[in-house]
């Protein structure tokens, strides 16, 4: 019997901080206004946003040093429920500086630990553990230094094994070499470019790859995310266009992270895809008017979903 509608997994977690600032300018020291410190990363944003939209969710991660412990304090103090794969390496920061005078972002990622096999076979145990009593199972992020590219397409059969759906959101190698198992797969166009080597410069060329994904088999369904254009749900039978939400520009940290947990959470709630993929829109959006990598109100993405339009249906 399933108990947990939602178990992710973040092999790279983050301690995001973010501030700002009123000019970027280059070897100047400049004075910053504020500092937010918010546990992040991938799988983390899922499951908090899963969280905040109703549903039951778990993050599996590894953490280790002062910034990890500190990512370990804050998920405690907001009560998700986690598991935690405790490691040699520190955990990596994210650095964000907003720029007021002219609403620009500057994003620094800092790279990940190295994991030791062993550390890695651990985050996959933990996680076959964690999914046994999941519905669906969402890997999001980069994979870490020191882990395999093929990483992710272990978790995919892992899943299939325990007959779990599984969505994966990453880039990179991470991306390329999964081959099958994958339930939900959500790329951005950059990311789609990126994985089959192509332009991609037209919708046509966008539906054409993410059909050949679904065609090689190596998901189910395809979801491209296109920023403010909106994005494209691609499947076997058919493909439809979702159109993006207008909101105020703000901080985008999360915002594809917030897609897959609404789109996964509208599953849990027994809608039917294209309805799901709404929520998730509107999940994205809604990360638009919360402040650094903090998860969106519930408020802010029903409201925002009441005003997403009915997908179109494109060939």
């Amino acid at each position: 019997m399933r108990t947990t509608d939602i178990v992710t997994l973040c092999m790279n977690p983050a301690l995001d901080i973010t501030t700002s600032t009123a000019v970027v300018r280059p070897t100047e020291k400049l004075r910053c206004a504020g500092v937010r410190y918010n546990p992040g990363g991938g799988g983390i944003n899922v499951a908090h946003v899963a969280e905040v939209l109703g549903a039951s969710s778990m993050a599996v991660f590894p953490a280790g040093g002062p910034a990890g412990e500190l990512v370990h304090r804050l998920l405690v103090a907001e009560g998700l429920a986690l598991h935690r794969v405790s490691i040699g390496g520190s955990t990596r920061e994210s650095f964000t500086v907003n720029e007021t005078s002219t609403s620009g972002q500057y994003r620094f990622v800092l790279p990940g630990p190295e994991l030791t096999v062993a550390e890695q076979a651990e985050c996959l145990l933990q996680l076959r553990r964690a999914a046994e009593s999941a519905t669906f199972v969402v890997a999001s992020g980069s994979l870490p230094p020191g882990v395999p590219e093929d990483f992710y397409q272990r978790v995919a059969t892992a899943c299939s094994e325990l007959g779990v759906k599984f969505f994966l959101d990453t880039s990179g190698g991470g991306l390329t070499h999964v081959d099958s198992g994958v339930f939900l797969l959500k790329p951005s166009v950059r990311e789609l470019r990126e994985c089959l080597g192509l332009e991609l410069r037209s919708e046509a060329e966008q539906l054409a790859a993410a059909r050949e994904l679904v065609a090689r088999g190596v998901a189910e369904c395809v979801l491209v995310s296109l920023g403010s254009q909106g994005a494209l749900l691609v499947t076997a039978e058919e493909a439809h266009r979702f159109a993006q939400v207008d909101v105020p520009p703000g901080s985008g940290v999360g915002a594809g992270d917030a897609m897959v947990a609404g789109v996964a959470v509208g599953l849990t709630r027994g809608w039917p895809l294209t309805e799901a993929v709404r929520l998730g829109v509107a999940a994205g959006a809604a990360m638009l008017l919360t402040p650094g990598s903090a998860p969106c109100t519930r408020e802010d993405a029903e409201r925002l979903f009441a005003q997403t339009a009915p997908p179109v249906t494109v060939r």
